[in-house]
């Protein structure tokens, strides 16, 4: 688990929120058996092609 100190380093509620989605996310790909970094590499370099919502879908863990 993420946290303890590392939430001093979220200076407003976004920047939180956002730390919080990006934790969830590795958390996800380490949940499904997947290398989160060489995951998210691959959504990030994908998703803008992505047109549809099954598109969108099948890049997530």
């Amino acid at each position: 688990m993420i946290g303890r100190k590392a939430w001093l380093f979220s200076d407003t509620p976004a920047g939180a929120h956002a730390s919080a989605v990006i934790y969830a996310l590795v958390q996800t790909a380490k949940a499904n058996g997947l290398e989160p970094y060489a995951w998210l590499r691959q959504v990030l370099r994908d998703l803008p092609a992505a047109r549809t919502v099954e598109e969108v879908e099948a890049l997530l863990p």
